[in-house]
């Protein structure tokens, strides 16, 4: 099924590694043009360089150093975009994880770093693009230059985690984040629906990438760890980046076009509340 990709543009947060390159990759994979951003140039420049051959062409991929607690960051990637693809379609959000710890040991010092970067920078992000989304028609023309939209005038997807619905053991910074960014996800939606702007949440699980295994050698040998963890998933097993990034990107595809204000789960079956 040829979801609709070909030709559009995306930028990535996140995207040098994890689930934010695996979805950049998916994205360039089905025709896509990328942005792939990163805090630092040599990882968003390796990423580009890794995902130039997947793509249409080697020019559809680029990259940008930005931070997502810059509060220039949404400017910064939204012109990258334009500069260098001539439109934007959307993006995908990768707000990063969170420190471990409880509450009890969590200083104030680490929950306001959190906050900034995790927490506001991706509320920053998805107001500025979802209002620069607003200002143009689904094939790039002007808002009074174009056709009505049909829900595919722009799409947005965060990457949040399962502590949105169920709270994760010594990860308070992720239990008190998470949910009220999926409420401010939803509240987006709302508020730019009416202008055929989508805006949704991927709640990953146990996908294996770098940071998943370092979480799990917090609890002992990291493949015994995964080992234990999987018997806890109906599908027995940890999910792939790959699987995650599909999912991503259809998501962000038109082929999703009816489908904002969602929270979608790339789990296995692991959260367990309906």
């Amino acid at each position: 099924m040829d979801i609709g990709l070909r030709g559009r543009v995306y930028f990535v947060t996140g995207g040098s590694r994890g689930l934010g390159f695996a979805a950049a990759r998916a994205l360039a994979a089905d025709g896509a043009r990328v942005v792939v951003a990163a805090p630092h140039e040599a990882t968003a420049a390796a990423a580009a360089a890794r995902l130039a051959p997947e793509a249409a062409a080697p020019d559809d991929v680029a990259w940008a150093v930005v931070d997502n607690a810059d509060p220039a960051a949404p400017d910064r990637l939204i012109a990258a975009a334009r500069d260098r693809f001539g439109r934007l379609d959307g993006a995908l959000i990768s707000v990063g994880g969170t420190p471990s710890g409880t509450v009890a040991a969590t200083a104030d010092e680490a929950w306001r770093a959190a906050f900034e970067s995790v927490f506001l920078g991706a509320v920053r992000l998805g107001r500025v693009l979802a209002a620069d989304l607003d200002g143009q028609s689904s094939d790039g023309l002007g808002a009074g230059g174009g056709p009505a939209r049909t829900g595919t005038g722009g799409s947005i997807a965060y990457v949040l985690a399962s502590s949105v619905r169920v709270p994760l053991v010594e990860l308070a910074i992720s239990n008190g984040l998470f949910p009220g960014l999926a409420g401010v996800v939803k509240t987006l939606a709302d508020e730019f629906g009416p202008t055929g702007v989508r805006i949704n949440g991927l709640l990953p699980v146990r996908v294996a990438t770098d940071r998943v295994r370092a979480l799990d050698a917090l609890r002992g040998d990291p493949d015994e760890v995964r080992a234990r963890l999987s018997q806890q998933i109906p599908l027995r097993r940890y999910g792939e980046p790959e699987e995650f990034g599909r999912v991503a990107a259809f998501l962000l595809s038109p082929a999703a076009s009816f489908i904002t204000g969602s929270m979608i789960p790339v789990d296995g079956g692991a959260i367990r509340s309906i």
